[in-house]
Order: C-alpha cells, then sequence, then structure tokens
C-alpha cells in the first residue's frame, strides 16, 4: 500500500506545482470578462457577527448560497447581483445556540425558507470597489441594504478551469427591522455581515 501512496502523493503534489504556477488573478476590473455567472456555492461564505450582552463579538455563518451576477466591465453601474441563502444553513459553534436561531424565536426557518438580496443599484466607488444597495429579504421583511464591495480576484480557475471572479462585501443592518427582535438589546440589535462571493462564468 505504501508504494502505491507514494507514486499517488508525487503526481498530486506536481499537478499542484503546476496550478500554483499559473498566472494569478487580475484585480483590474477592465479584465474581467463580461457575462452571466453563477454563485460557486462551495467557495462562497455568508458571516454575521452580533455584540453578546457586550463582553464579545458572536459571529456564525451561512452556507449553500445560490444565485447570478451579470457583469460587463465596460458598464460597471450595470451590474445585477440576485442571491438566495438558506436559512436553516446557519451555523455557530454551539450546537444548542444554532437550533435555537433556526426556532420561531428567531430566523423561524420553517415559516421563512430562504433570505434573499437582489440588487437595485450599483455605484462605484473607485477603481476595484463598489458599493451595491439591494432590497434584502429576511424573516418575511423586505428593506433596503447596501454593501461595500471590493473585487479580490478574476481568472481561469487553474484546477477546473472554469472563468471565476470574487467579490469581498461587507455590511450592516437592523435585525429588529426585520422582525427579529428577540433580546435585544441584551443582543446586539446591528448585525454585521461579511460576504465572500465566488462566481463562476456561465457559457
Amino acid at each position: 500500500m505504501k508504494s502505491l501512496l507514494i507514486p499517488g502523493l508525487a503526481i498530486a503534489l506536481a499537478l499542484g506545482g503546476t496550478a500554483l504556477a499559473q498566472t494569478p488573478p487580475t484585480r483590474d476590473p477592465a479584465q474581467i470578462q463580461s457575462g452571466t455567472y453563477a454563485v460557486d456555492p462551495g467557495h462562497t461564505q455568508v458571516g454575521w457577527r452580533v455584540s453578546h450582552m457586550g463582553f464579545s463579538n458572536y459571529a456564525g455563518g451561512f452556507s449553500d448560497v445560490s444565485g447570478s451576477l451579470v457583469l460587463d466591465p465596460k458598464n460597471p453601474a450595470a451590474a445585477k447581483l440576485s442571491v438566495k441563502i438558506p436559512v436553516a444553513s446557519v451555523t455557530t459553534t454551539s450546537d444548542k445556540l444554532t437550533g435555537e436561531l433556526k426556532g420561531d424565536q428567531w430566523l423561524d426557518a420553517g415559516k421563512f425558507p430562504e433570505m434573499t438580496f437582489v440588487s437595485t443599484k450599483v455605484a462605484p466607488a473607485g477603481k476595484d470597489k463598489a458599493k451595491v444597495t439591494g432590497d434584502l429579504t429576511l424573516h418575511g421583511v423586505t428593506k433596503p441594504v447596501t454593501l461595500d464591495v471590493t473585487l479580490v480576484g478574476a481568472g481561469a480557475n487553474p484546477l477546473n478551469k472554469k472563468y471565476t471572479v470574487g467579490f469581498e462585501a461587507t455590511g450592516t443592518l437592523k435585525r429588529s427591522d426585520f422582525g427579529v427582535k428577540t433580546y435585544v438589546p441584551l443582543i446586539g440589535d446591528e448585525l454585521h455581515l461579511t460576504i465572500a462571493g465566488a462566481f463562476e462564468r456561465q457559457d
């Protein structure tokens, strides 16, 4: 068995070395390929953070994101973003708390299974930055939210060869505005979002 594993490991390392040697992603928005992109759910993360009684900033996340992005580097203001996040994907480091957050005292995943964001305005804010305003629907309530978005990089994924573009977005909302009021203000009303988004161009 050992004799079989060593050649396999050598091949994997060799392939990895080849991939790493490829051209790094560009951070120049003008070089991004135009087209329609789909969320890469395996490499897209939605993180959130709230104040826990003023003692700590408690964080968790969502996963299994889906959605689309339409890009034209010649007209960045015309970009369109639409994403869906399954509420039941919420997770924390506490199994008990994770279960509570899915319940009707908090996010009520059974009644409101999806959180969605649909952009309504994209305003460039520098060479590789933009402010993206859209309608966020959470807990059955829709409110406008603005995200600060930064281009991380774009290029061909060296492993699956798919053209990929990645962004980081941050934003803040008041959960009570969306009807999630449990333990406010003991547990912070301000919910800070950090989104690592990866999108693959569709042929």
